[in-house]
């Protein structure tokens, strides 16, 4: 993507230069369907005589006119960005240009709903692409006020971040909406959302006494399915925690949560007008999961209203503290406001999974990671940027009391309100807050990568009672460091009824390599000890051998879902280090799920069983393995509580992994309807799973799909047809799927479903001739597409399933004859790499 990047350097060059006041944008959206004009007027101070540039992504420049100057916009623009020579103390500059709509996710998206035939868009700026509507100059710390002046068609809805004001005619069949300026906020917050999108309205009252306006908007053909009431709720409910906590009311004039199509992320904190994904909006009955997973993506974008928005980071650097200060306030906000009260569950299972497997990553970095331009913030958006940081400031909270990070928070906000900060103006009110000096802790676990593993080391008498204990800390080799946790140390016995319950909790601070824990001796060792109990540190744990024989014979008994979840992590992870085999871990996945109540673990594992059966078990166990895990998943499902959340997932596993005639025979009579589960509905997305799993068996045609196509003609329906038709089992389909995504014009989320369809195979033989094809167009498709579009093709096309050591040599020779060029693209690489050596470790280790 030469010329797309902008460098640390160079935004602290132009941020010491110039001083933006405000911008007026004009936007005429009534033209083709491709481009669109956007006119922008900046007012901004600078260093008198000195030159600079402005972003702007364009696909024509008209005119370029500086204090009154009119420059050639063939000399002073690349298309990328504008050249500004010779700046005066005061400037005002206008640049009139036509700008590209995107299908991509990025910049100013266009959809074409298939129901109705409407237009909608919305923008995504995140990280660089307020440039993509208009000239902006594109980094976090150059705040401004933004005006927005649309002209759409009339029957339109237009919603930015200021109140939608009442529009005026402009001509035949268009009206313009003139919105008041915003706030001085950041470009990259700065949204348009407009089509003839359709609205719930309702208002709540701020601590300050404001009545603030809410909105929750949908495309037409989806507001049947809307739940708006809830959003309220929630909305209500975080609007109550996040002001009390942080001391300082809602900073913006009202609050819209829209629901967009063809979005990338969960969700984008634009403000005062949030964008989520539509997959948010239930058209068939949805996982308890994923009611839970809205929510917290709900009150992730509300924190961020203050965190972010309110008060923003300088540079992309503190990206980290950004992301996971709303990760870590939403689960708390959500287990503490709201009805979600196991969300720490949640995190462990969902979002500390993710933060440990990324910090095991050869691409690993600091939490504080190092970035040099936008390409280096692009791949940050990652495991340690939004998980681990968020289980750091967790284990930080533990560290100083929650009353007293808190009340650090509130004085953060009162001192830098619409200013743009760094990590230490946080960490002095922090420190002056707790009275804790925080700069060693800061260093180790902000400064530093990787993570520890902790263990229990227990000596007992003849009586059972403890006469020794201690934690031992390691590190792995790549990452020596050892760190301070402040962690619980569980004990846990089988009570009359066969409940294994907690009977006691020791609190301490771990540091060093071993740290003796003397409050625990003399006490009758328990059947189960559970090191980090209530998951307050970040470390990786292991049971010595006691305790891991109670768990797997007793992992249903658990009382409380949280420790369960922590044994599920440590068991998980040891199949990952090649430590136990991955045969034994379906064997407790499969012998233990069925008693488990919290459906997002749920989702976790049955993820977990599939990674498991594609890449971990050893390639000669493999196909009885898959061929067992099917039928006890269908055996799950049928003995699972009619209607319940259980019976959903199993259904939805056991479809993904049929493959034998008898397994397919079961999932074609589930969508024909000769066969009924008491209490499922088979329902749109049902049906498509269940057709997905048909033709991926070589049991559905594409006359099959053409025909549930015609029965769901949504956006959804395509959606899901692209990767049925993807997913056939013939060179045919394989072709026409890897074809339609490299020759890229798929939209963003068709080419995520085709490559979905592509990698579902019962046999990885089936696309092993894809990987010399891969090599040879991943550096192309770097250097020609979007970020966004680029990443999904790199990643989703890597030959994963391809667990061989020719897989690794090919990796190897790509990045070698890459060298040091396109770090971003190396860094991807790299991490699908892994995957394949730790695949092949634990395929050694199961066999």
């Amino acid at each position: 993507m030469p010329g797309m990047n902008l460098t640390r350097e160079e935004a602290r060059t132009r941020a010491a230069l110039i001083t933006v006041h405000s911008y007026d944008v004009e936007l005429d959206l009534t033209g083709s369907d491709t481009v669109f004009s956007s006119r922008t007027t900046v007012r901004f101070s600078a260093a008198e005589g000195a030159e600079s540039f402005i972003d702007a992504v364009t696909d024509a420049v008209r005119s370029v006119n500086l204090n009154g100057t009119e420059l050639d916009p063939a000399e002073v623009s690349d298309g990328v960005r504008i050249a500004l020579p010779g700046l005066a103390a005061e400037n005002t500059l206008v640049i009139d240009a036509d700008a590209l709509y995107m299908n991509t996710g990025e910049g100013l998206h266009r959809f074409v709903d298939p129901v109705d035939d409407e237009v909608y868009l919305y923008s995504q700026f995140e990280v660089p692409d307020s440039r993509r509507m208009f000239a902006v100059f594109e980094q976090p710390d150059l705040k401004a006020t933004f005006a927005f002046t649309i002209t759409a068609p009339a029957h339109w809805d237009v919603i930015s971040n200021a109140a939608t004001p009442v529009p005026v005619d402009a001509r035949d069949g268009a009206r313009t909406w003139a919105f008041a300026p915003t706030a001085r906020i950041s470009s990259y917050i700065t949204a348009l959302i407009a089509g003839p999108y359709q609205c719930v309205r309702s208002e709540l009252t701020s601590s300050d006494g404001r009545v603030i306006p809410l909105g929750v908007f949908a495309r037409a053909s989806l507001m049947e399915h809307l739940d708006a009431e809830n959003i309220f709720t929630l909305t209500r409910q975080g609007f109550e925690f996040f002001e009390k906590q942080f001391g300082t009311p809602y900073p913006f004039e009202k609050y819209d949560q829209l629901f967009v199509p063809e979005f990338n992320a969960g969700a984008m904190e634009n403000a005062g007008a949030v964008t989520f994904l539509e997959s948010y909006v239930f058209r068939s009955r949805p996982t308890d999961a994923m009611v839970e997973r809205r929510a917290i993506t709900v009150l992730h974008e509300l924190a961020h209203m203050w965190f972010g928005d309110l008060v923003t980071m300088r540079w992309w650097n503190d990206l980290w503290l950004n992301e996971s200060f709303a990760e870590f306030m939403s689960t708390l906000a959500a287990a503490q406001n709201t009805e979600f009260t196991s969300s720490w569950t949640t995190f462990n299972i969902l979002e500390k999974n993710w933060a440990y497997r990324q910090d095991q990553l050869p691409s690993t970095h600091p939490i504080v990671a190092e970035i040099r331009d936008l390409e280096d913030v692009q791949v940050n958006f990652d495991g340690i940027t939004y998980a681990k940081g968020a289980s750091v400031l967790r284990q930080l909270v533990a560290w100083v009391g929650q009353e007293e990070f808190m009340a650090g928070v509130r004085s953060y906000f009162a001192k830098h309100a619409w200013s743009n900060t760094e990590l230490p103006d946080l960490m002095r009110e922090l420190e002056a807050s707790s009275g804790r000096d925080l700069s060693e802790w800061s260093k180790l676990w902000l400064e530093t990568a990787g993570v520890n593993t902790l263990r229990a080391v227990i000596s007992t008498d003849d009586a059972g009672l403890i006469t020794d204990f201690s934690i031992t800390q390691t590190a792995v080799a790549e990452h020596p460091v050892i760190r301070p946790h402040r962690l619980a140390v569980g004990f846990y016995d089988l009570d009359a009824a066969g409940s294994l319950i907690r009977v006691h909790r020791e609190e301490l601070d771990v540091a060093g390599p071993t740290t003796a824990v003397p409050a625990l001796v003399g006490r009758k060792r328990p059947a189960l000890v559970l090191v980090n109990d209530d998951d307050l540190a970040y470390a990786k744990i292991r049971l010595d051998g006691q305790s891991l024989a109670t768990a797997t014979a007793h992992l249903k008994d658990f009382e409380q879902s949280l420790p369960r979840t922590l044994v599920w992590g440590a068991a998980w992870d040891a199949v990952r280090d090649a430590e136990t085999p991955a045969r034994a871990y379906l064997e407790l996945v499969l012998g233990n799920i069925g008693h488990e109540t919290d459906s997002t673990v749920i989702m976790v594992l049955l993820r977990q069983l599939n990674t498991a059966l594609d890449y971990y078990v050893d390639r000669m166990g493999a196909p009885a393995a898959r061929l067992a895990a099917a039928d006890r998943l269908w055996e799950l499902a049928r003995a699972a509580e009619a209607g319940s959340d259980a019976q959903l997932q199993f259904v939805g596993a056991f479809a993904h992994l049929a493959h034998t005639g008898p397994q397919l025979d079961a999932v074609a009579a589930l969508l024909s309807g000769e066969l009924v589960l008491e209490g499922l509905e088979v329902d749109a997305e049902m049906r498509w799973d269940l057709l997905t799993s048909l033709s991926a068996g070589g049991r559905a045609d594409a006359g099959a799909i053409a025909a549930e196509l015609e029965r769901d003609a949504t956006s959804t329906g395509q959606l899901s047809a692209h990767t049925a038709r993807a997913a056939m089992p013939t060179p045919e389909a394989k072709r026409a799927a890897w074809d339609a995504v490299i020759g890229g014009k798929l939209s963003n989320l068709e080419q995520r479903a085709a490559i979905t369809g592509f990698n579902h195979v019962h046999d990885p033989a089936l696309i092993a001739g894809y990987v010399e094809e891969y090599f040879d167009v991943a550096g192309t498709v770097w250097e020609t597409k979007s970020y966004e579009i680029a990443q999904q093709i790199v990643t989703g096309l890597y030959p994963a399933a391809q667990t061989t050591p020719e897989t690794l040599a090919k990796t190897d020779a790509f990045l070698h004859s890459l060298g040091e060029d396109s770090p971003a693209l190396r860094r991807l690489v790299i991490e699908s790499r892994d995957a394949v050596v730790r695949a092949l470790a634990a395929q050694a280790a199961d066999a």
